[in-house]
């Protein structure tokens, strides 16, 4: 078996980029909100940058604007029927600190992603009364194997062929049934190949020992709870939505297209189809881990900001 390799702590990271910020005297400019993003008047090809915060606006020039909004800056919201008659409180994932305030209260997670695995299976933990919503089943791997985390392990199986990619995920489907047995949840349609599978059984080991109920998908609210698409309802004091994200591309308005999952069209990774001197860092997501695709977003996004600057 392999070691364990250690995850950085979000203390460790936030030194690191005040580091990098002093070591190449980088102008940070914290607090600021930029609320739009265009072209310039001329005919540079240049862009301005509308930002509020501190005493006042902002208005900045660029020559290349790179947006590094990430994934997990726009919460997904939505709206179900009867909502307005709800008498609990419903809260985004974002908003989500611990599960102490919720100990001893009946609280629906909706969605089963890897926020909505985390969220559920600590509030049961807490005592909490869980119950998860789950529309269309998930795809569970282990948090780690060999000792390696599972992240490590997608960076190299995505090198491989894609037949070569299916047989991994089958193989490991068949050593954790064989050690863990059959699968608490049922599985999708779609392959942990093409959507960000759970990553360890924290959730499931919680449904297994009777902490977590699991319901269907949520067909409307309730003046004191939900109504699910099986015709079962429930009562609930609070509905957490673990219901992902959408780019945060509202500044740049009309001036570029989204793909079918809602992010800039891009060729590259990081390059936009539709304005030139436009990139994009971090909004590439998958197994490996956002860490990851971030830094490889950066150092090409670097490279090419390089290359099309000197070619003017």
């Amino acid at each position: 078996m392999g070691q364990p390799v250690r995850q950085p702590h979000a203390a460790h990271r936030e030194a690191h980029v005040e580091s990098d910020a002093q070591t190449f005297e980088l102008p940070v400019d914290t607090g600021c909100q930029v609320e739009h993003i265009g072209r310039t008047d001329d005919d540079g090809g240049g862009w301005t940058v509308h930002a509020r915060g501190g005493e006042g606006g902002r208005v900045l020039r660029a020559s290349v604007v790179v947006v590094a909004t990430g994934i997990v800056a726009n919460p997904r919201i939505p709206r179900f029927a009867g909502q307005e008659r709800f008498t609990g409180r419903i809260l985004h994932s974002v908003e989500y600190k611990r599960p102490d305030p919720y100990a001893d209260r009946r609280v629906l997670v909706v969605g089963v992603g890897n926020s909505g695995a985390e969220i559920a299976s600590e509030i049961a933990r807490a005592g909490g009364e869980v119950t998860i919503a789950v529309r269309s089943g998930a795809n569970v791997v282990p948090l780690t194997l060999a000792g390696l985390p599972i992240q490590y392990v997608s960076y190299w199986v995505r090198k491989l062929p894609r037949s070569v990619q299916e047989g991994a995920v089958a193989l490991v489907r068949l050593i954790t049934e064989l050690r863990r047995g059959p699968p608490v949840l049922r599985r999708p349609a779609y392959s942990p190949l093409d959507a960000i599978p759970v990553i360890g059984f924290h959730l499931v080991d919680a449904i297994a020992q009777g902490l977590i109920d699991v319901r269907a998908g949520v067909a409307e609210l309730t003046t004191d709870g939900a109504r699910f698409t099986d015709g079962q309802a429930a009562r609930f004091d609070d509905i957490i939505l673990a219901t992902g994200f959408g780019a945060a591309l509202g500044p740049l308005g009309n001036l570029i297209q989204v793909d079918t999952k809602g992010f800039a069209r891009r060729r590259d990774r990081v390059v936009s189809l539709d304005q030139p001197g436009l990139y994009f860092v971090g909004h590439n997501y998958d197994a490996t881990g956002g860490l990851y695709n971030i830094s490889r977003d950066a150092l090409l996004a670097a490279r090419l900001i390089e290359a099309d600057l000197h070619r003017r």
